[in-house]
């Protein structure tokens, strides 16, 4: 019986590649399983120094949905650099406009760790699209039922 902890390597890691449909999804339950595959922490061997999580492809990530009133009341704000140049859009105006999969990559970027080469390293692994398909069919991705796993993480209305 060992005594010690093992931990993981960098070459002794295999990454998966999974499909996620995002449609009728809740925003924040899906960005938090998508944080959790992409920093490995799913797995036994889980090694926080070390990059082990998974490949996620996020399918129909425009159809993502909210809970409450959260579609008019939250705002997402960002800085221009330029005195006084503070924006802001309510999460309606983003989903229902040029670049609606942001939604989602910003929530699942804000759930990893902040200041971090290896969070930006594992946010790279995120593949993010708003059509049906994707082109990763190569790297034969296992499709999760995330609507599935739990009654609360879809949205009908």
């Amino acid at each position: 019986m060992m005594k010690t902890t093992a931990s993981l390597k960098p070459a002794e890691v295999e990454k998966k590649w999974i499909v996620i449909d995002a449609e009728n999804a809740v925003v924040g339950r899906l960005a938090t399983f998508i944080a959790k595959r992409l920093r490995g922490k799913h797995r036994p061997d889980y090694t926080p120094n070390v990059d082990c999580g998974d490949f996620v492809v996020v399918i129909n990530a425009h159809k993502v949905k909210f809970t409450g009133k959260k579609l008019e009341d939250k705002i997402y704000y960002w800085h221009t650099g330029h005195p006084g140049g503070v924006k802001q859009r309510t999460a309606g105006a983003i989903l229902n406009g040029r670049f609606p999969e942001r939604v989602l990559e910003k929530a699942v970027e804000r759930m990893l760790p902040k200041e971090s080469p290896l969070a930006r390293k594992q946010l790279t692994h995120l593949r993010v699209y708003n059509a049906p398909e994707h082109p990763h069919a190569a790297q034969n991705p296992e499709t999760i039922a995330f609507a599935d796993l739990n009654a609360k993480n879809v949205r009908s209305a």
